[in-house]
C-alpha cells in the first residue's frame, strides 16, 4: 500500500459512533443521565428501533439489537477494551459522581516523562467501555515531520509558545 501524507480522504472531523444496544431507552438514559448527551432528530425515514443523541462535539446513535436476548454482555471492565474516551473538568468531580451513582469503574495512571494523566474506566449498559480521563495534560507529538499538538486549546498555546521560543534559540 502506497504511504499515506497527510490527509488524503480530506476528513473533518469525528462526526458519531454506532453502538447496537439491547435497549434504546436504557442507553438513551444512560447517555443522557451519565454523560450529558441530548437526544436529537434522527430520519423519520429508518425503519427500525433507535435514537441519535449529540454531545461533546460528537454523535451517538443507538441501535435496537435484533436479538437483545442474544447479545453477548462484557462484565470485566478491561481498560484495553476498545473504548471511547472523553477529557473532563475534574476527575475528583467525576469519581464522587460515579461513586453517587453507584457506577462500578476501575481507576488506572498513566506517567509519561512526569506527565500524569488520570484514567477511569465504566461501562455503559451494554458493556461498551466509556473512558474519562484528563488526558489533555499530556501533549500529542507526532512521531515525525510536526509540530507538538495538545488536545487543549490552553495547552495547546503553551506548547506552541514553547517551540517558538526553542526556534528563536536556535
Amino acid at each position: 500500500m502506497k504511504e499515506s501524507v497527510g490527509n488524503p480522504l480530506h476528513l473533518k472531523s469525528l462526526n458519531h459512533i454506532s453502538l447496537v444496544c439491547r435497549s434504546v431507552e436504557e442507553s438513551m438514559n444512560f447517555y443522557q443521565n451519565v454523560l450529558g448527551f441530548v437526544p436529537i432528530r434522527r430520519p423519520g425515514s429508518f425503519d427500525f428501533n433507535g435514537a441519535w443523541l449529540f454531545g461533546h462535539g460528537i454523535g451517538i446513535h443507538l441501535l435496537q439489537s435484533e436479538n437483545p436476548e442474544n447479545k453477548p454482555m462484557k462484565k470485566k471492565i478491561n481498560p484495553k477494551d476498545n473504548h471511547i474516551s472523553f477529557q473532563c473538568e475534574s476527575m475528583g468531580s467525576v469519581e464522587k459522581k460515579l461513586k453517587e451513582m453507584e457506577i462500578e469503574y476501575v481507576r488506572e495512571m498513566v506517567e509519561e516523562g512526569g506527565i500524569y494523566v488520570e484514567q477511569l474506566f465504566f461501562h455503559d449498559p451494554d458493556g461498551f467501555m466509556i473512558e474519562i480521563c484528563n488526558c489533555d495534560n499530556l501533549p500529542v507529538i507526532p512521531l515525525a515531520g510536526e509540530m507538538v499538538r495538545s488536545c487543549s486549546r490552553l495547552n495547546l498555546q503553551v506548547l506552541q509558545r514553547q517551540q517558538i521560543h526553542q526556534v528563536v534559540q536556535q
